[in-house]
């Protein structure tokens, strides 16, 4: 996610800085449990990832062809890129080697959080269908 990409106006850059700065939330807390080795799925973790999953959803990011794409898959996509995890995994199969515990803990952080916004996305998207306004 560049923000400073030629032929972006000002609301675009705009939706990318937000989006840069939710990403940076999610992995400071993603990596915040797993320094301190308590699981995302219970508070205050659990809380301040749905509060950024409100956010994400309430700015339009998580439906397919937003301009800025935060769904889980691509969040997870950009939070391995960041920490080489397919380049651990690749190196470990190479050596034939098991992965170091950091990249095994972040691959098991990562499958946490795609989980649980994958369960908030689907929940979501489908709650108009069970609380009808009329």
């Amino acid at each position: 996610m560049n923000s400073h990409q030629p032929g972006l106006d000002n609301q675009d850059v705009g939706l990318s800085a937000l989006a840069e700065d939710i990403l940076n939330r999610i992995e400071a807390l993603l990596v915040d449990a797993e320094r301190t080795t308590r699981p995302l799925e219970v508070d205050p973790y659990r809380g301040q990832l749905f509060e950024l999953f409100v956010t994400v959803n309430a700015a339009g990011f998580l439906v397919e062809g937003a301009p800025v794409d935060l769904r889980a898959d691509a969040i997870s996509s950009l939070l391995a890129q960041r920490w080489k995890l397919a380049d651990a995994a690749q190196d470990s199969a190479v050596r034939q080697e098991k992965l170091s515990n950091e990249s095994l803990g972040r691959m098991r952080m990562l499958w946490s959080f795609l989980r649980m916004w994958m369960e908030w996305s689907y929940a979501w998207e489908r709650w108009p269908e069970f609380h009808d306004e009329a």
